[in-house]
């Protein structure tokens, strides 16, 4: 098939787009969390973007999107770094561009797990754990649901035919149900639920939402992997469904709280941006409205259920992702329209409000849970072997201290005029003189 330069350029642009979104929810991350832990949240991010890269060149890539290996379950290593995808094509597109687009939801979806376990995880074993979680956990499941090979590819999208178009169970499913795990695997923060952990700066937290949200039309309108109908219907959902979800939340909030929130506005839209994932090409305007009324109430409740269970995910992963995906994901069996998944093929699977039946309902729900427990299972499993062998969590006086200075020996603001964010020896010497001083005064 010939190269086609504008979906080239679409998906050039879109992996641009994706890649966006991992500083943006660094931003967003470091916005909620403590001052003296807002480093760490950003480098979480930012050295995922690295290894990860590095791991999908050398087989990440191969593992997801190689031939099929095992009735659906892996790839082959028939792209190993990636030696022949140098003048191979995808469709309409030079293959290393699909290599790049798929790269950039490679790293984002490790990085959304850093949330749940913010102020307490040694950076070290963060990256050793993110190194196993994406080749044993993301490769394998990215096969599962986006690698198709006319029905010998993926188990749940090939195969099975759920749908999934941009990865509410391959990102976000796979993501929130890790970030429960890992949350009970390093336990509870020093002091929570009796401490109140405010976010340090919520400008920060909306400017984070906003890359989110600019970042998300690569991320769903470019998994069309074209500039087509299939692309602007994706748009558009993606704008409705936000922009529904975002007001849901607000009203869950006044209705609630008696007060409408900075952080409930850019929680409500990544709740929104989250569920409409996995349907953007599935539903219709009005549906995209259903979609992300349903993800902004739901998730806005979910919040609370960390308080009630007594597990301590940080920065609300399982309710916004977990939940957002889940919501998102089984609503495509109520209101996927053939209207718009046969949009190309005038032949597409209906929900059960479009005469479709329970057929599709069916393979949503097992998608959802066959994703949700291999996630959850893996990840408990990775998390406690780090923590056996190289320790997972910062020691409590670290993390009193402040996991930025401890950790990074650097803070993220320079509060006393004396210019740079690093801690040298001589000034980690004079702090501690400084704090030995004054408590020798507050006697």
């Amino acid at each position: 098939m010939k190269i086609d330069s504008g979906d080239t350029a679409w998906l050039l642009a879109s992996s641009a787009l994706v890649l966006l979104m991992t500083p943006g929810l660094a931003f967003f991350y470091g916005g909620m969390v403590r001052v003296k832990s807002v480093l760490n949240m950003l480098m979480m991010s930012f050295g995922t973007i690295g290894l990860v890269t590095v791991l999908w060149v050398l087989y990440g890539y191969s593992f997801a999107f190689g031939g099929d290996s095992f009735h659906g379950l892996i790839g082959n290593l028939s792209h190993l770094g990636l030696a022949d995808t140098i003048t191979s094509t995808s469709g309409t597109l030079p293959m290393l561009v699909f290599v790049a687009f798929q790269l950039m939801f490679a790293i984002i979806t490790p990085a959304l797990i850093s949330g749940a376990i913010a102020d307490r995880a040694k950076f070290g074993a963060w990256m050793v754990f993110v190194g196993v979680w994406a080749t044993v956990v993301y490769f394998p499941v990215a096969h599962w649901v986006f690698f198709f090979d006319g029905g010998n590819g993926g188990w749940i999208g090939d195969r099975l035919g759920a749908l999934d178009f941009a990865g509410g169970t391959a990102v976000h499913i796979n993501a929130g149900a890790a970030g429960l795990a890992l949350a009970l695997v390093l336990g509870k923060r020093h002091g929570w639920p009796k401490e109140q952990f405010k976010p340090h700066n919520l400008p920060l937290v909306l400017l984070g939402a906003g890359l989110l949200w600019f970042g998300w039309f690569g991320f769903n309108a470019g998994s069309a992997l074209a500039a087509n109908g299939q692309a602007a219907v994706a748009f558009v959902n993606t704008q409705v469904a936000t922009a529904a979800a975002l007001l849901a939340w607000l009203v869950v909030e006044k209705l609630r709280d008696g007060h409408a929130t900075t952080l409930g506005a850019a929680s409500g839209a990544v709740a929104g941006l989250v569920a409409i994932t996995p349907a953007c090409a599935s539903v219709n305007a009005l549906g995209a409205i259903g979609v992300g009324v349903a993800a902004g109430a739901l998730c806005a409740l979910a919040v609370g259920l960390k308080y009630r269970l007594g597990f301590d995910d940080s920065l609300d992963v399982v309710a916004v992702h977990l939940v957002g995906g889940i919501v998102g994901s089984l609503i495509i069996g109520f209101l996927a329209t053939p209207t718009v998944t046969g949009i190309l093929s005038g032949d597409g699977p209906a929900g059960l409000f479009y005469g479709g039946g329970l057929a599709l309902l069916g393979k949503q729900t097992i998608a959802v849970v066959a994703v949700c427990s291999y996630s959850f299972l893996m990840t408990w499993l990775i998390g406690k072997a780090i923590d056996k062998t190289m320790g997972f969590r910062i020691p409590v006086e670290d993390e009193v201290t402040g996991i930025d200075t401890t950790t990074h020996a650097e803070s993220a603001y320079d509060f006393v005029g004396g210019g740079g964010g690093s801690f040298s020896p001589s000034d980690r010497a004079i702090a501690a003189e400084a704090s030995a001083v004054g408590a020798g005064k507050g006697q």
